[in-house]
């Protein structure tokens, strides 16, 4: 075999682990995230926690929301009444977990 056919077979060969190492890379990101992971909520669903984000910021409107959020189950962007945007995350059984006022610069990068 000469230098320039084992240059080639290297090539190829490199290539194909590189495609197999980015195919991994693609199912471990995926590997933790549930089957809902980042969608908005729906149905009765969307009611409960539209309810239980409402109750606990005590006024408002819901303007987001989005199941399987990276810090809570569910999470319910309520904007209230002065403007101002809180972020309600709830479990599962759609109790309030954690809430945190929402800041956005000019940009629309939050400032959490």
């Amino acid at each position: 075999m000469n230098l320039t056919t084992r240059t080639k077979i290297i090539v190829a060969g490199v290539a194909v682990a590189a495609a197999a190492g980015a195919g991994i890379g693609v199912a471990t990101a995926g590997a933790g995230s549930n089957d809902d992971s980042e969608g908005p909520i729906t149905g009765a669903e969307l009611d409960q926690a539209s309810a239980a984000a409402l109750a606990e910021t005590g006024e408002g409107e819901v303007t987001e929301t989005e199941v399987g959020d990276e810090d809570s189950f569910y999470e319910v962007e309520v904007t209230l009444d002065d403007g101002s945007q809180v972020d309600v995350q709830l479990d599962r059984d759609f109790n309030v977990v954690d809430q945190m006022v929402d800041h956005e610069d000019d940009a629309g990068d939050t400032g959490d």
